[in-house]
């Protein structure tokens, strides 16, 4: 899925919870708890509006580059004074 088409999915479940959310209301009444869930979900839906906004808008569509790695071997003095992981220095013993 793109991103443009993930952001929808989310929108319409938003929209799903903002009318369950209101459907509450009645049996539940003016609580501190309800209040709570409302403001909750205002939250989330004021959240996914930033997003939507700062998504970029060909993120779906983004292309990786591809580094070439040449054949030919790595110069060994790169390697000088390295010590082999696990082993140690190549004057010492191995344990």
């Amino acid at each position: 899925m793109s991103l443009h088409d993930d952001l929808t999915s989310v929108q319409r479940r938003l929209d799903d919870l903002m009318r369950c959310v209101a459907r509450l209301d009645e049996p539940c009444g003016d609580s501190l708890d309800m209040r709570r869930v409302r403001s909750a979900a205002a939250h989330l839906r004021d959240s996914l509006d930033l997003l939507k906004v700062s998504a970029p808008v060909d993120a779906g569509r983004r292309q990786v580059e591809m580094v070439a790695v040449p054949d030919a071997p790595y110069d060994r003095g790169l390697w000088a004074d390295a010590e082999d992981e696990g082993l140690g220095s190549p004057h010492r013993h191995a344990p």
